[in-house]
This record gives structure tokens, sequence and C-alpha cells, in this order.
């Protein structure tokens, strides 16, 4: 049995899996989000120009913190856009199932069984732990 092959046979898995399908769906939503793009290409001028102010000798600091101040002002008008929390929500799902694909595989290499090994999840709960007893 060749593993490259069953990796490439999993791919094609994923692929076809929902929450492929939610990430590929929202990132054209992005792709065609125009507002979106001009926020996006502001984002990187500002990140540039913050960048070459600070690669200078004689730096303005001034101009940095004027540049991180855009900066934060521009990100936080991104993450409020719909179709960019629809891309993150749908890009943390592809990355809990990688990471429990992942803990699985990481598990077979220390000899558990593959068929009811079963990684760790992180839990959401904030902190609290009196009515949950999912840590361990």
């Amino acid at each position: 049995m060749d593993v490259i092959a069953k990796a490439r046979e999993l791919g094609a898995l994923l692929q076809q899996d929902e929450r492929y399908l939610k990430l590929m769906e929202a990132q054209k939503a992005n792709e065609a989000d125009d507002a979106l793009n001009e926020l996006i290409a502001r984002i990187q001028l500002v990140q540039m120009s913050f960048q070459h102010e600070a690669a200078k000798e004689d730096k303005n600091e001034q101009k940095l913190e004027a540049y991180d101040k855009e900066f934060g002002e521009i990100y936080t008008q991104i993450m409020a856009n719909p179709n960019m929390q629809a891309y993150e929500a749908a890009r943390a799902e592809i990355d809990k199932l990688m990471q429990y694909i992942t803990g699985i595989f990481a598990l077979c290499l220390q000899g558990e069984d593959p068929a009811t090994c079963e990684p760790e999840q992180e839990h959401s709960c904030g902190g609290e732990c009196s009515s949950c007893g999912g840590c361990h």
C-alpha cells in the first residue's frame, strides 16, 4: 500500500468535504468584493510604508505610529466585512479539521490504533471548568 497514494486520496476527499466547499465559496465572495479588495490593497500599502520607514537609520517614530494606527483602523474595517467574517469562520473550520487529522496521524506514529485513537480537542469554554469536564 502506497502511503503517498492514500494521502492523495485523502486530499481528494478533503476537497469534497462541505467545510472545504464553504471555504472556497467564501474565498470567491472575497475576491468579488471590490470594497474589501480596496481595503486589502490599502493595508498592504500601509504595511509596506511602515516597513520602509522602519528600515531607515533615521526612522521617524511619529510616522511609524501613524502607520500603525492606520493599519489598525483598516484591519478593523476588513474584519468587519461580512464576506471576510464568513471566510474567517470557514477557514477556522478547515483549520480545526486539519488539526484533528494531524492529531490522528501523530497518535498513529506513536503506535496507537488508527481505527480507535482519538486526539484531544481544544475546548473553547473560556476557562470555566466547573460545568465542563472536557479538559483532561
